[in-house]
């Protein structure tokens, strides 16, 4: 019988034959405690055996002395049978609470639950917790770990089992949600903090691979929705509205310093972002310290050498007043200079007539990148924070919540405004800084071609036409039916479209 067998029949007849409790029957007897250590004695020998062998280096014809010393270890404990059952029978003693499992050594970390075992799924967890912890819904989150999993490589060592794909998904949104340390953030969820600054990695390159085109410039229908609803504002066959944002950082280290220092004199990365009317970011460029300018940062952007090759902005042509017609362009302000694909404002302020108008519809329709940051740092409060980051990194992970940012407009996932409203030194509420800076100085537009300025012009034209259009219907058919002081709003918007000062 081998040594598993008669073991295991010693024990049988040792439980029926006793009249003891449970706790004392799984007590061992002298002959089995024999057994467990021969077996135990057995595996070490082995080991020690190999691993002798393997320091020594012996190969090739040493390859039989290896084999017969091991053999010779090994008769010396127990036989070949107990040999092959030593295995099986110290994992039975150890699964069945006999001997104890060997706690972790000093160098692993045990795990906890903290936040995630209140966010488990399992749990009866509520969704606006989930939401507020994680920015979005349990559906969401299912959806992008089952399509970011094939990209998650997790590997099954000695020491302990790999963390769970739904686990690192959350500490990596939880991290970009709070902004807080990793120290704090591994901490809520039990993993240490070289894991968890391995997990962001590891999540930010599985997203990217999940959804390689959520970022990019609208083509087919999505183009015809997007050019339409500019067009309502304005503006036809617009691709949408450009601008930058700084982002915060701690002071960098390895670094010239005086790069990074922005006009606020604070340290900060610049990122330069492109949205639509419904504030899907549609292309990102980042990693230029926040000293650079605005135009700097566009002219070493690829989005800047597609759209002088001719390659980005391909619509159908719209003819505008003046004979100019353009095939798409963006919206930017005046940090930027004119350009036939880059439409911004006169310079000036205080601006009259034609030149003021346009100017006013030109802010209110590219205030949705305004609206877009207020969204997109509002839910990820890491980049509106100063926070310590790897300047490497920092593209990466702004890239992937605008992936997310795109994710949860899709998926209709509300937000609070009111979470970018903080109290003062003195108590009252006021709007949180979202990295928007205005450039010194306007850039200087005299370089502009002449085909730039008449674009602007064309739009300038059409937008007073129309509206000295409806302006003059509301005025002439709805006069007698509107009151004191909507006939003086509608007064004066004609007046300053038609460039006449006249009193009521």
């Amino acid at each position: 019988m081998s040594l598993s067998c008669a073991f295991c029949a010693q024990r049988s007849v040792a439980m029926d034959n006793s009249g003891r409790d449970p706790q004392a029957a799984r007590r061992l007897s002298t002959s089995e405690k024999s057994m467990v250590a021969s077996a135990v004695l057995a595996v070490c020998r082995y080991m020690e055996t190999v691993n002798g062998f393997r320091r020594a280096g012996g190969r090739g014809r040493g390859r039989g002395r290896r084999e017969a010393a091991i053999a010779q270890a090994l008769a010396d404990v127990c036989t070949s049978s107990g040999l092959s059952d030593a295995p099986f029978l110290l994992s039975n003693t150890i699964v069945a609470g006999v001997l104890p499992r060997d706690t972790p050594q000093w160098w692993m970390k045990r795990r906890t639950g903290g936040t995630w075992r209140d966010l488990d799924i399992v749990d009866d967890t509520t969704d606006e917790y989930f939401h507020d912890k994680l920015r979005l819904s349990r559906a969401i989150f299912g959806d992008i770990v089952a399509a970011c999993s094939p990209f998650i490589d997790r590997r099954l060592t000695h020491y302990r089992e790999p963390l769970q794909t739904d686990l690192i998904f959350a500490f990596a949104l939880y991290q970009w949600a709070t902004g807080e340390t990793f120290e704090n953030t591994s901490s809520s969820f039990g993993i240490g903090r070289s894991s968890g600054v391995t997990v962001v990695t590891d999540v930010a390159n599985a997203i990217l691979a999940a959804y390689p085109d959520k970022v990019a410039m609208p083509s087919g229908r999505r183009l015809l929705q997007v050019t339409r609803a500019f067009g309502a504002k304005g503006f036809p066959n617009c691709f949408g509205a450009i601008d930058c944002t700084h982002v915060y950082v701690d002071k960098p280290a390895n670094a010239p310093l005086e790069n990074y220092f922005d006009q606020k004199q604070q340290f900060s990365v610049v990122a330069q972002v492109v949205v639509d009317l419904d504030m899907r970011i549609l292309d990102v460029f980042m990693g230029y310290p926040g000293s650079v300018h605005d135009q700097r940062v566009l002219r070493n952007s690829s989005l800047f050498r597609r759209a002088e090759a001719g390659e980005l902005f391909v619509a159908e042509p719209v003819l505008l007043p003046g004979g100019v017609s353009t095939t798409g362009y963006l919206l930017g302000d005046n940090g930027y200079s004119p350009r036939t694909w880059m439409v911004v404002p006169y310079r000036g302020t205080n601006q009259a007539g034609d030149i003021g108008l346009f100017d006013t519809r030109q802010k209110t329709t590219r205030g949705v990148v305004e609206r877009a940051f207020g969204r997109l740092k509002g839910m990820w409060r890491l980049f509106l924070r100063h926070h310590k980051t790897n300047m490497d990194s920092l593209p990466q992970q702004f890239l992937v919540v605008c992936i997310i940012h795109n994710l949860l407009l899709e998926a209709g996932i509300p937000f609070d405004d009111s979470v970018l409203l903080e109290p003062d030194e003195n108590g009252n509420l006021v709007h949180v800084d979202l990295g928007l800076q205005d450039p010194p100085r306007p850039v200087s537009q005299s370089g502009a071609t002449d085909a730039a300025l008449a674009l602007r012009d064309g739009f300038s034209q059409k937008i007073t036409s129309v509206c000295v259009y409806l302006l003059s219907q509301f005025y002439n058919r709805s006069w007698m039916r509107r009151s004191r002081q909507q006939k003086f709003v509608a007064h004066e918007l004609y007046m300053c479209s038609t460039q006449y000062r006249t009193r009521m």
